[in-house]
């Protein structure tokens, strides 16, 4: 498991009220993480970093540094910085064409815009709201708005990750394919490797 205490005293140092320095990373010490990582206010991402400090062991995403330090920092780039649950839509070229998408599962007129992206992930398209929601025990394609939800935000993340074997990626020191994995391309790349270098510097 990770040894959250140097994580602890370096978050303290730079300002962050966790708490106590215990070694044990509880819901103020993952939303300390967030808002390091996006440079945010504790506040405005606290019910997401209690809900991070429910799945991450539970999905095995705090086994090590690697897989955490991907994972906040690829949801922190999905989600601005941790401020959208819900895509921002336009609807621009590329959302348009999320319409009748076939691979996304978008078969009744719609689908597009009702399963836009949501979550930290931006879980798109009604196929993936279905196999996802199934997965983790909630209604998502009847009922998509769940997904922004900061509990299944997070809860979505969690099960993406791991179906798509990305703890084995971190740990491999594949963060490029991580990238193509959650985005299909290489969308905000540069973003990504930041985001994922802060969160490593608070481990290292």
């Amino acid at each position: 498991m990770t040894d959250f205490t140097v994580v602890q005293r370096r978050l303290v140092a730079a300002g962050y009220n966790i708490g106590s320095i215990d070694g044990i990373a509880g819901p103020k010490t993952y939303t300390a993480l967030l808002a390091y990582v996006a440079q945010r206010p504790m506040d405005a991402v606290a019910e997401l970093g209690k809900a991070l400090a429910t799945f991450a062991p539970q999905y095995g995403i705090d086994a090590t540094p690697a897989r955490l330090a991907n994972f906040i920092g690829q949801a922190a780039h999905e989600s601005g910085g941790f401020k959208y649950l819900r895509e921002l839509w336009g609807p621009t070229d590329v959302q348009k064409r999320y319409e009748g998408r076939a691979d996304l599962g978008n078969t009744q007129h719609g689908d597009g815009f009702r399963f836009r992206g949501r979550g930290i992930f931006q879980l798109t398209g009604r196929a993936n709201y279905r196999a996802s929601g199934q997965r983790i025990g909630q209604p998502l394609e009847a009922q998509p708005e769940l997904a922004e939800r900061p509990d299944i935000a997070v809860h979505t993340a969690c099960d993406f990750w791991q179906s798509r074997g990305l703890s084995q990626l971190a740990d491999s020191g594949l963060e490029d394919t991580i990238t193509r994995r959650i985005n299909g391309g290489t969308n905000g790349i540069v973003e990504r490797r930041k985001y994922v270098a802060r969160a490593k510097g608070l481990f290292a």
